[in-house]
């Protein structure tokens, strides 16, 4: 859509991922509004900032907590191949981070 409408400096979103997937937003963000202006070799340069972990966020705290349970035993989360289609409770998943950030 975003090509169709001449907006080929445009990257697509989606919004509201934590809802079920009838209530997720598309939309697109100009390339622009990603960059900032880092210095690099001398000269300042447009660059897309890093996204860093927040160490003070609930999803790194959450997953902390776990650190001495995993050293000491196999357990890990695998939900297997994406799933586009079949019942919600498959498909429209939340990941466990997106989840984490919108506790309450």
């Amino acid at each position: 859509m975003l090509i169709a409408s001449g907006l080929s400096g445009y990257i697509s979103n989606i919004r509201n991922l934590v809802a079920p997937a009838s209530e997720w937003i598309a939309g697109g963000v100009p390339l622009t509004m990603m960059m900032n202006m880092e210095q690099r070799h001398g000269s300042r340069k447009p660059v897309i900032k890093k996204a860093l972990v927040e160490l003070d966020g609930k999803p790194f705290n959450a997953f902390a907590s776990q650190r001495e349970t995993w050293a000491a035993e196999t357990k890990f989360v695998f939900p297997g191949a994406i799933q586009y289609y079949g019942p919600p409770e498959v498909c429209d998943q939340p990941t466990i981070t997106l989840k984490l950030e919108h506790q309450v």
